[in-house]
């Protein structure tokens, strides 16, 4: 292993300074980087530790959202009051990662910031990555892709997002408040995280020395109608095969406004906007239910090994809908 420099930062403007360094990473839980690091996946010049910056309080906003601090831990902001009482969807997906020791230093800037688990990926004895060395290929695709996406893939890359959290925050229409060289901007979680395209070793779009400060959640209808669903190999510590958020804002039995995101199925969280436009205005009855969740995988394109996600996201989207909307 390279030689690595340390800074720990006393302020986000001397974090953002350090930033502007070849190579820096900023580290706070360290649960994904440091596993990266030691794998040579990752090979930072210069780590600089934010922890110690006042970024992990969560607290309400005054139009009745609520701002999670980006180094608030993940179980911290799974148990906060606000976010079990008004984004329960939110509280469950964090809950259904990792373990209680990873949740514990893990925080929800990092979690959002989190690689895929690709094993061509974290196995540099593959050489063929576009994500870990550009234009080398994606041995995925002819590889065992059993894990990988049906959606949103490109030829240069077919690996999935792992996060939990970002899933229930794209059905939240979350906000991620972001500060950089430039200053402050804020970016919707729906354009945070990327599309591989042919740029597959781009993750977010987050631009170089920005650090994410802080999540903004809107006011939401959908506390008492929402269920995060995950689909994985194992009861614990497993990353999902499909999940879902599903949140729904009722007028009797009628769909008023309704949201889903898929996880396991993309680069990114995968908001199936058609699904919720075909349920607006509907009964959650069998036929809207099946409709919607064709639309969710119409464009599905499985691989040698991940055929069967097609089906298991249609029918995960049924059960979290039904389970969501409080169907028997």
């Amino acid at each position: 292993m390279h030689s690595i420099h340390y800074e720990r930062a006393g302020s986000i403007d001397d974090a953002i300074r350090l930033a502007q360094q070849p190579a820096t990473k900023f580290i706070g839980g360290g649960t994904n980087l440091l596993d990266l690091m030691k794998g040579g996946v990752e090979q930072p010049l210069l780590l600089v530790d934010i922890s110690r910056l006042a970024l992990a309080d969560i607290t309400e906003l005054p139009d009745g959202g609520v701002r999670i601090g980006a180094l608030a831990s993940n179980t911290d902001a799974a148990n906060h009051a606000l976010i079990r009482q008004r984004y329960p969807v939110l509280s469950q997906a964090l809950l259904a990662g990792a373990s209680p020791q990873l949740r514990n230093m893990a925080t929800v800037g990092g979690n959002l910031l989190q690689r895929t688990r690709c094993h061509y990926f974290y196995d540099t004895a593959f050489d063929s990555c576009n994500k870990r060395m550009p234009g080398s290929g994606c041995a995925a695709r002819e590889g065992i892709n059993r894990i990988h996406a049906i959606l949103g893939a490109s030829e240069h890359c077919v690996a999935v997002h792992p996060s939990d959290m970002a899933v229930a925050l794209a059905a939240l229409d979350a906000a991620v408040r972001v500060q950089g060289p430039q200053g402050e901007r804020v970016i919707a979680l729906n354009d945070f995280h990327t599309l591989p395209g042919d740029t597959p070793q781009r993750d977010t779009t987050l631009e170089p020395g920005e650090l994410i400060t802080a999540i903004d959640l809107p006011a939401s209808p959908f506390a008492a109608h929402s269920h995060y669903l995950k689909i994985r190999d194992r009861a614990s510590y497993a990353f999902a095969l499909v999940s879902v958020a599903a949140a729904i804002d009722l007028d009797g039995g009628t769909v008023r406004e309704v949201r889903l995101a898929l996880g396991g199925v993309a680069h990114k969280p995968w908001r199936a906007f058609e699904a919720e436009q075909a349920l607006q205005g509907k009964a959650l009855d069998s036929a809207a239910l099946e409709n919607a969740a064709a639309l969710a995988v119409r464009d599905a394109r499985p691989l040698a090994h991940n055929g069967f996600k097609i089906e298991l996201a249609r029918r995960a989207v049924i059960r979290a809908i039904r389970k969501a909307g409080g169907i028997a």
